[in-house]
């Protein structure tokens, strides 16, 4: 039996507008994160992040919306995918953080990019990148959840839309639909009901916008679809514009267009032309209302709040801000009343200031007290209104890898966990501990780098081998302002005397993290210093940044947690594919991409002065793709693309490997990972490839022979023996390119398979799994919190890192 939860969930969000949601119902707040949605509860006052990862779509989420409700039923969440789909999600009462996909909506046949729905109609528009928009009937109910196309609107003219907005007119049962897309221009369309059926049509198209339309929003003057319906637009164009539509032929006398100089030429494009249609009956007028300008670069998103009696709405646009909006009581002008987000000279000098290149996403919690929005860097940042105050504060968000999480490494004593990716970063990942609750966060960004980052390992605690797409390795050391904080929140010991002293910065049009002094905030600034700090990005870094009580927020974690970069590994000629440490943390082995016997070399390095130890360990003739060290040091495994295996073997006192074993023929494809047992299990192995096979060896009469053969329904991308046997048995956790997980307890005399613990799909990445890794054993038996008389009732960690943007780490307990 195996009792198993996810005890942390890490993944960044999609850079689409309309890719998150936040349920009014409930408080859950859902995103597009890759191909998975992401439920997270932002307002729990255990922070404890990231509740689940649902998945289903096999492209990337671009759109997600709850189905509002009318009263506390179970959650319907609708969302859109590159995959051309459309699907349902029906939430669960046994869990929050579980939804099933009740329904798959198929007619589209480009991208679908934005979805619209309102409370009490049955109706959901969807809008795609083939030009149209579907209008879906759904039909919910407790045994099913289910919808039917009933119109394909193809838009005139012809745009792909980016933008819905769904509204009833009034109190009537007449909808209105708005649509924004690849025009300036807002084509708006109104139901009409044709022999019993409702069919949206096209009522008047909304000019002004000189770029394209990137969001849309209704919303009524006054609580309960009473006074006049407004309507909010943002476009490339750095414009908001709102537009009035009022029931009735005459307007209002204050509909009054003012010209101001400041417009300029946008003057011209300030009409208050009257675009009149009837429906259901009654005639309604529909006119521009005002233009919002304080927005430097596009425009993503606007979403309206009720705030009493008074509207607000939030904007987000790629010039790095949040703007708050409200219209003055007195004179109907509207007027920029807050400002978040990154304010700041430095913005935009160097990757490492955060979310350079806007926010994307920017959302009012149900409540009107807290936003959300999301940056460049896939993380959610979290503002809360303090009343005392009277000012917004940001609280502790979400982080997470963008892209591919290529490999991961926990620290030598398991404090910490390291997880690098193709998006550039590396991150840190530790246990938050206060009194009694714990939860995983991101605690550090030590590496923001120009090239996507393939492999990572620890070398000792405190400092760590990085490599990527270029030709060398980089190792890091860790800053004490950062150990100082590991130590305070994690309660992770510090290295003293092996820190880097001050913090770390990145040099405008560099690589490499260089550390700088730091200076107290009580210690004024010469003006020479000033000068410098002006010219060089941040040299000076105040030691007030690191005094948090709660993991540092996404400004902290991109400019302040930076590794001091302490030496370059040079040797390799092509990009480096894999790393590897000696459990005592004296050597390094490594190896690059290849396709030649003179390039699939693996590399080892002294890491007391990080010199080569030469000759480099020849024997493979394609890409070498694992490389590991025994538990005691003294051999070395190799697996690569050439289908073979080799062992390298070393006396007590050498650092030179020399060649001991091979196998040319270990496998009939590639092999992707190979990981070694405990040594008191013997010199034994297991190896696992393309071609959908694990095999494991051990020695016998001084030759390594195939003891057992276990087959896989996919290609099995890595495996990894935990790194203590329970009682005489040994647990091999296996990761396949479909992102499947299984658990095989193996016999320690002669390894047979004992049992096989498949894991549920819920716990299972989506796309291949890249890398998983037990975490070390604790120096002391209570650091896993368990009773140490219960061996097997004991809590593993197991890390994953997956294709599909995703760090996981489950909590697994075997009763064998």
């Amino acid at each position: 039996m195996i009792d198993i939860h996810n005890e942390y969930l890490s993944a960044g969000g999609n850079r689409h507008p309309d890719a998150a949601d936040w349920d009014a119902a409930t408080g859950m707040f859902a995103y597009g994160a890759d191909r998975n949605i992401a439920l997270w509860l932002p307002l729990d006052v255990n922070q404890v992040g990231l509740g689940a990862l649902i998945s289903g779509h096999t492209e990337k989420v671009n759109t997600l919306k709850f189905l509002p409700q009318t009263s506390q039923d179970i959650p319907i969440l609708i969302s859109g995918s590159v995959d051309k789909t459309v699907r349902l999600w029906k939430g669960s009462q046994a869990s929050k953080f579980e939804f099933v996909n009740t329904a798959i909506l198929v007619g589209h046949s480009g991208s679908v990019n934005c979805l619209a729905a309102v409370a009490g109609s049955n109706l959901i528009a969807s809008g795609a990148a083939d030009a149209t928009v579907k209008i879906w009937k759904t039909t919910i109910s407790e045994s099913i959840t289910s919808a039917k196309l009933v119109q394909t609107i193809a838009i005139l003219p012809r745009l792909f839309p980016l933008a819905l907005a769904l509204s009833y007119l009034h109190e009537s049962a007449t909808l209105i639909l708005a649509i924004g897309g690849t025009k300036s221009l807002v084509p708006i369309y109104v139901t009409d009901t044709v022999e019993d059926s409702t069919l949206f049509t096209n009522r008047a198209t909304l000019t002004g916008h000189e770029g394209w339309i990137r969001s849309l929003n209704f919303m009524y003057e006054t609580q309960g679809c009473r006074g006049d319906l407004l309507l909010a637009s943002a476009s490339q164009d750095k414009y908001i514009r709102l537009w009035r539509v009022h029931e009735g032929e005459s307007l209002r006398t204050s509909d009054i267009v003012v010209q101001h100089p400041s417009l300029g030429s946008m003057g011209k494009s300030l009409s208050n032309k009257v675009h009149r249609f009837d429906a259901a009956g009654l005639t309604y007028s529909l006119t521009f209302e005002a233009l919002l300008l304080g927005h430097e670069d596009w425009i993503y998103t606007l979403t309206w709040n009720r705030h009493g009696d008074m509207l607000q709405l939030l904007s987000a646009s790629a010039d790095n801000s949040l703007a708050i909006w409200e219209s003055d009581l007195s004179s109907g002008i509207w007027t920029c009343v807050t400002r978040l987000g990154e304010i700041s000279a430095q913005k935009g000098s160097t990757t490492a200031t955060g979310s350079s290149g806007g926010f994307y996403i920017g959302l009012w919690s149900p409540n009107g007290g807290s936003v959300v929005s999301l940056g460049r860097t896939g993380s959610w940042r979290l503002w809360t209104y303090n009343a005392d105050q009277d000012r917004w504060l940001q609280e502790l968000g979400l982080t997470g890898h963008t892209k591919p999480v290529k490999a991961i490494a926990w620290a030598k004593g398991g404090s910490y966990l390291l997880s690098t990716s193709s998006d550039q970063t590396t991150r840190l990942h530790a246990e938050w501990k206060r009194g009694t609750s714990r939860s995983w966060h991101e605690f550090a960004r030590p590496q923001i780098h120009g090239y996507d980052l393939n492999c990572i390992e620890s070398v000792l605690d405190g400092r760590f081998v990085s490599g990527a797409d270029e030709k060398l390795l980089r190792v890091f050391h860790e800053p004490s302002d950062v150990a100082q904080m590991l130590e305070k929140l994690c309660g992770i010991s510090r290295n003293v005397g092996q820190e880097v002293p001050g913090v770390v910065n990145i040099p405008v049009l560099g690589l490499s993290n260089k550390a700088v002094q730091v200076s107290d905030d009580e210690d004024p600034l010469s003006a020479s210093e000033e000068e410098r700090n002006t010219t060089v990005l941040a040299t000076t870094t105040r030691m007030s940044t690191h005094n948090i009580v709660h993991p540092p927020l996404e400004d902290s974690l991109a400019r302040h947690t930076l590794w001091s970069e302490h030496e370059k590994l040079y040797g390799h000629g092509y990009e480096i594919s894999s790393v590897t440490a000696s459990n005592d943390g004296t050597l390094i082995a490594t190896a690059c991409k290849a396709s030649s016997v003179d390039h699939a070399v693996i590399r080892l390095y002294e890491t007391r002065e990080w010199r080569e130890i030469k000759p480099p360990l020849v024997g493979h003739s394609l890409t070498v793709t694992c490389i590991r060290f025994s538990a005691d040091d003294k051999m070395l495994l190799s697996v690569g693309r050439d289908r073979q295996w080799i062992i390298y073997g070393r006396e007590d006192s050498q650092q030179n490997y020399t060649m001991n074993a091979s196998n040319t023929r270990a496998h009939s494809r590639m092999i992707l990972s190979a990981s070694w047992t405990p040594l008191a299990c013997g010199r034994v192995f297991a190896t696992a490839g393309r071609d959908k096979v694990i095999k494991i060896w051990a020695i016998e009469s001084n030759e390594f022979k195939c003891k057992t053969v276990l087959q896989a329904p996919t290609p099995v991308t890595c495996v990894d023996f935990l790194p203590r046997s329970t009682g005489n048995d040994l647990i091999l956790a296996v990761g396949a390119e479909n992102g499947d997980l299984v658990l095989h307890s193996i016999k320690g005399s002669n390894f047979e398979i004992l049992r096989t613990f498949p894991i549920d799909r819920k716990f299972c990445p989506f796309l291949a799994i890249n890398q998983l890794t037990w975490r070390p054993l604790p120096q002391q038996p209570s650091a896993y919190n368990v009773d140490e008389h219960h061996e097997e009732e004991k809590a593993m960690l197991l890390a994953v890192a997956s294709e599909d943007s995703s760090l996981r780490i489950l909590s697994l307990k075997l009763q064998l």
